[in-house]
């Protein structure tokens, strides 16, 4: 007997719908559909998930004949870890992005003194960072990185955007003017508005998509 025909088994005997089991799994009722016309395999999470709900052992729904169940086991197993190498990955892309751009940002607003500092605050304090610290809190919040741990991002948008200095060159009436200071705590506030934002709304984006698949 297949996996598929074992859940669907499983399933009726404890007088659960599809629909129910969908809801209870966060899937939809085509996932479970698929699942047990063996469309499709469920991932290790959703068949431990899915072994409580049902109330039957892990071995059984698993256990085929050998050559069957080693590779159903190497499919999870394989599945597993592409999915946490991809999203390790999208991590590390993420991070190294917002810290390329706020090192840079860092060296030109710590070193540069002159009337070209004034068109690099525009790109970099107005529209670089900000931009790229919004979408970098959505996406962690809307895929979950780090689960409670993304409200952290805040705290980070707080200190990068803190250690970003203030810097104003001025030509008036002959005389040249240069402003710096440091600790930058109104930038800060605006790094915390904008990750709050990015936060709030990878969260709503999050929810949506799992309404949406559960209908």
């Amino acid at each position: 007997m297949e996996i598929g025909s074992k859940l669907r088994t499983a399933r009726n005997e404890k007088g659960i719908t599809q629909e129910q089991a969908a809801e209870l799994l966060g899937v939809s009722r085509q996932t479970i559909s698929n699942w047990e016309n063996n469309k499709s395999y469920p991932d290790i999470i959703s068949v431990i998930k899915m072994s409580d709900i049902f109330s039957v052992s892990l071995d059984h729904l698993l256990k085929e004949e050998k050559s069957m169940k080693q590779t159903y086991q190497d499919f999870l197993e394989e599945s597993t870890n592409t999915v946490k190498a991809k999203r390790n990955l999208e991590k590390i892309i993420l991070l190294s992005t917002y810290f390329v751009i706020w090192v840079v940002a860092m060296i030109v607003f710590w070193n540069i003194k002159g009337p070209i500092t004034a068109g690099l605050n525009i790109t970099f304090r107005w529209i670089l960072l900000p931009l790229l610290l919004l979408i970098s809190t959505v996406t962690v919040a809307k895929n979950d990185y780090w689960g409670k741990g993304n409200w952290l991002c805040i705290l980070g948008a707080a200190i990068t955007f803190l250690t970003v200095p203030y810097t104003e060159f001025a030509e008036e009436l002959g005389t040249a003017t240069f402003s710096f200071r440091f600790p930058n705590f109104g930038y800060m506030v605006i790094g915390v508005i904008v990750s709050l934002c990015g936060i709030g709304i990878g969260v709503y984006w999050k929810k949506k998509a799992t309404s949406k698949e559960k209908l």
